[in-house]
C-alpha cells in the first residue's frame, strides 16, 4: 500500500510547505481539495496548474488527485430533479476531470454528501436515475483524461443516498465503466451493519481508493477502531492503492496528526506482513 494524506488537513499552509512537510513525515503521496487552490478552480491557468504540479513533484510526492469535489460551491447537485441544475453539474465535474489530469493524479473521490443528498419530492428512484445519468455523462473526460471517479458510501448521518458499500456497488455495476470505481471510508464504514473486514471483501473487484480515519474524525490511532483488521483484509484481497489520511478534527495539532497517522499504518502493516 501506498500512503497519501489530504492537503487540506494542513490548514492554511502553502501548498509546498504542506508537500515538504507529508513528505518528511513519510507519505509518498497527496490528495488535493480543489477549494485550497482557488475559490474557483476551473479559472486556474495553465501555468498556476504546472506549478501546482511542480511543487507536488519537487516534494518527492506524486499527486494522488481531488477529493472534496464540489465542496464550498454552490449551485450544483447529483439528485436535483431540475435538470439545468445537473447539467451544471456534469460540467463542473468535468473541468474537475481535467484538473486532476492537469495536476498529475488519477482518482477523484465523490463525497459531497451536502450535493448529493435528497431534495423535495426526489425519490430515491429517481436519484439513482439522475447519479447515474450524471455519472455516465462523465466517462468521456474520465477516459480522455485517464481518471477515474471513485464513489464515496458516507455514512446516514452525513447523507441518504450511497450510505453503503452495497448500493454504492450496485450504481458501479449499472454503469459499468471501469472510469467509475469505489472508494471506502473507515468512519463511513464503521456506521454499517457488516464489519469493515466484510466490506473490504465485498468490496474488491470494485474498489479504487481509500480513507483512513476514525469515528472521531482524527487521524489513524487517534480513537477506537483497530485497524490490525482491516489491513489484514486490504492485505487479503491484495489492494495496492492509495491509502490517504483524512482528518476532520484537528484538535491534536497539523503535526501530531500527519506524524502519528502515518508511524500508526507503518506499524500496523508491518505486524501483519
Amino acid at each position: 500500500m501506498q500512503y497519501g494524506i489530504c492537503n487540506e488537513t494542513f490548514g492554511n499552509w502553502s501548498l509546498k510547505r504542506s508537500c515538504e512537510f507529508a513528505a518528511e513525515s513519510g507519505y509518498s503521496g497527496i490528495e488535493i481539495a480543489p477549494f485550497t487552490l482557488s475559490e474557483d478552480p476551473r479559472s486556474l491557468s495553465s501555468n498556476q496548474r504546472d506549478d501546482f504540479r511542480r511543487i507536488i513533484a519537487q516534494a518527492g510526492l506524486e499527486c494522488i488527485g481531488l477529493h472534496w469535489l464540489l465542496a464550498k460551491t454552490e449551485g450544483f447537485h447529483v439528485t436535483s430533479a431540475d435538470k439545468n441544475t445537473r447539467v451544471q453539474t456534469i460540467a463542473y465535474l468535468t473541468e474537475m476531470a481535467r484538473l486532476c489530469r492537469d495536476l498529475g493524479g488519477r482518482t477523484l473521490v465523490f463525497g459531497s454528501p451536502r450535493q448529493r443528498s435528497l431534495m423535495g419530492d426526489v425519490t430515491r428512484d429517481d436519484a439513482h436515475v439522475y447519479m447515474q445519468d450524471i455519472f455516465s455523462a462523465l466517462i468521456p473526460v474520465l477516459e480522455e483524461t485517464d481518471t477515474v471517479l471513485a464513489l464515496e458510501p458516507l455514512s446516514p448521518v452525513e447523507t441518504d443516498i450511497l450510505t453503503t458499500a452495497a448500493e454504492t456497488r450496485d450504481v458501479i455495476d449499472s454503469i459499468g465503466s471501469p472510469h467509475i470505481r469505489l472508494h471506502l471510508d473507515v468512519k463511513a464504514m464503521a456506521s454499517e451493519s457488516q464489519s469493515i473486514p466484510e466490506i473490504i471483501h465485498a468490496s474488491a473487484t470494485h474498489l479504487e481508493h481509500f480513507h483512513a480515519n476514525d469515528t472521531n474524525l482524527q487521524g489513524p490511532g487517534f480513537g477506537a477502531i483497530e485497524f490490525g483488521p482491516i489491513f489484514q483484509a486490504l492485505h487479503e484481497i491484495s489492494y495496492a492503492g492509495w491509502v490517504s489520511v483524512e482528518v476532520f478534527d484537528y484538535a491534536p495539532g497539523v503535526e501530531q496528526l500527519a506524524r502519528e497517522s502515518i508511524r500508526y499504518m507503518q506499524q500496523v502493516e508491518a505486524d501483519i506482513e
